[in-house]
């Protein structure tokens, strides 16, 4: 029987994407779970996956094209059968494709000569860009797939005319500036030579999603802020000695033990493992960790379902995985949905504190700095110590700055008895 793949809906404000690729081509054949085609949306490129097993019978989109979630890409069915009537598909696979643009003829409007239009694939970015530039896309050879012009393709084209374009001096008829008597020549700030000029940067889709969806949670949620310094002196202990034992590429990291921390410690605590949907609160049953990655103009959340219930070490390597697609920009849909309550962790960059925006449609969000050598106090004496501070960041429609403290508390149970964390 067939089956109409359709655009999936990754993430909550998703409502267009744009099919980058198509990987299976018509008339192949397909098993559940490979991988149909590339999608992009506002964050990242994803990996759509089949939900059937079966034939391309046919693609209902071009490459290129921008589609509203849940509109037909494709059908698939079984081998050797024949769709008498076909889903019909919202946007059309040639006339409504937003990546094309039409050239007109040029020259007089009438005359002997008829010259074909010519369609120009090229990204929405690119054709902004070439608007502003000035540039004709003809010109242009695109690097994208299937001859598509994309922003990199520009940026050289600008390079190129900027490096080739002849010095005054070059220019027929130009008289070389008369050389300036060393009498009048003034002293010169030699500091201000190379001072580069203003750079004005068109910001990509990824970056425009972080700024509505932060300006979005800034605006609507009533952020609240609670700090608190972890004794992590016994963790990285047993960090250290489990990792002695584990192979290189599979050593955990401090934020692996701090999503299980995290995680176990929200069971008791479900109004910030929460949304708002309207005049309710949604407690999620699951715990998702949501964990920000750095990417190549932006951040991208990737998300480990029900850390609660997994080993340190599955945490790891599902979160190792997911990093690593990422950033390669080949997430999954999976890597990037669902996620409850979320981790942003600066320690690597040695940033002592700091605190982060709630990821909408979330309740709060942990702000995680490095853990330092510092002086503390025990009894009455000051020793070398560890620590690492941490800021929640929560929604005071969903929860209060009492209840806040009370989950830094249970972390801290966690965190400073990491035994807790491998039983």
């Amino acid at each position: 029987m067939a089956e109409t793949i359709k655009m999936p809906k990754l993430g909550f404000d998703m409502q267009e994407g744009t099919l980058v690729r198509w990987v299976r081509q018509e008339g192949e054949a397909i098993e559940k779970g490979q991988v149909l085609a590339e999608i992009e949306t506002d964050k990242a490129t994803v990996e759509v996956e089949t939900t059937v097993s079966g034939v391309v019978y046919r693609h209902l989109v071009e490459q290129g094209a921008i589609v509203p979630v849940g509109t037909p890409i494709a059908i698939i069915t079984a081998p050797g059968e024949v769709v008498s009537e076909e889903p019909t598909s919202e946007v059309s696979p040639k006339a409504s494709t937003e990546e094309s643009v039409e050239m007109q003829p040029s020259g007089p409007a009438s005359g002997p000569v008829i010259e074909e239009v010519q369609r120009i694939k090229a990204s929405p970015l690119a054709k902004r860009l070439a608007q502003e530039h000035q540039i004709d896309l003809n010109a242009i050879r695109g690097s994208g797939p299937g001859g598509r012009v994309v922003r990199k393709d520009i940026e050289a084209y600008l390079e190129m005319i900027k490096t080739s374009a002849p010095k005054p001096s070059e220019v027929a008829g130009a008289a070389p500036p008369e050389p300036v008597p060393p009498s009048v020549i003034l002293p010169v700030w030699t500091g201000m030579a190379n001072v580069p000029a203003d750079e004005v940067v068109t910001m990509d889709r990824l970056r425009q999603a972080i700024g509505r969806r932060m300006v979005d949670s800034k605006q609507n949620y009533p952020h609240f802020y609670v700090t608190r310094s972890f004794n992590v002196e016994a963790l990285l202990s047993l960090r250290e000695q489990i990792n002695q034992l584990m192979p290189d590429g599979q050593k955990l990291t401090l934020n692996d033990f701090v999503i299980k921390a995290v995680a176990l410690a929200l069971r008791n605590y479900p109004n910030l493992n929460a949304s708002v949907s309207g005049t309710n609160i949604v407690r999620h049953g699951h715990v998702n960790i949501g964990v920000a990655v750095a990417v190549e103009g932006g951040l991208l959340t990737v998300v480990c379902k029900d850390a609660d219930l997994k080993p340190v070490r599955t945490i790891s390597a599902e979160i190792r995985d997911m990093v690593s697609r990422a950033r390669q920009g080949k997430v999954r849909p999976e890597d990037i949905e669902g996620s409850t309550f979320s981790i942003s962790n600066l320690g690597m960059f040695d940033v002592e504190h700091f605190v982060a925006i709630i990821n909408p449609p979330e309740s709060a969000i942990l702000a995680v700095g490095a853990a330092q050598k510092v002086p503390v106090v025990v009894g009455d004496e000051i020793k070398p110590g560890i620590r690492m501070k941490a800021t929640l960041s929560a929604d005071h429609r969903v929860t209060d700055g009492a209840e806040a403290a009370q989950f830094m508390q249970a972390l801290a149970r966690y965190i400073e008895n990491p035994v807790l964390l491998l039983v």
